[in-house]
């Protein structure tokens, strides 16, 4: 896992290729955990992730992305909604009865045109696939907004 970055001021702080620092503030000291089976997606989401300033873990199925949770500590879990073990629904829900990840913010991103089930299944957001770097980001962003504003 990356070492956190430390916080510095708006004037020290480099370009992050398109990435405004309105943007950047919240990516400060966020773990991002990717529950996702195909290896293709799972290096797509890491270069539009750490490009944006995030630190991110991955978990090949649901079972494993629960554990990994659970230790992690993730700000964010982005996952996919077809997993071996244990389906990502399955994952948001029992992310959402754990009082000890209430902080964690959940994207549902598939293939799946199943926003309905995701939202109804807890989750904070859903995109739908093929993967949308800017859209991605943004939802990101916008999600450690209402997770920053919801623990103030």
């Amino acid at each position: 896992m990356k070492a956190p970055r430390a916080r510095r001021d708006s004037a020290s702080r480099p370009d992050r290729g398109g990435t405004s620092l309105a943007q950047s503030f919240v990516t400060d000291n966020a773990l991002i955990l990717v529950v996702e089976r195909d290896p293709h997606v799972k290096k797509l989401e890491r270069f539009f992730l750490e490009q944006a300033g995030f630190a991110v873990e991955f978990a090949d199925g649901g079972v494993q992305g629960l554990e990994r949770a659970h230790v992690l500590k993730p700000r964010i879990v982005i996952t996919e909604i077809l997993l071996p073990g244990l389906d990502g629904l399955s994952v948001c829900r029992t992310i959402r009865s754990d009082p000890a990840m209430k902080h964690v913010r959940v994207l549902v991103l598939s293939i799946l045109s199943a926003e309905r089930r995701a939202l109804d299944a807890g989750a904070d957001a859903f995109l739908k696939k093929p993967l949308d770097d800017a859209r991605l980001v943004e939802t990101v962003n916008e999600l450690l907004r209402k997770g920053s504003e919801a623990r103030s």
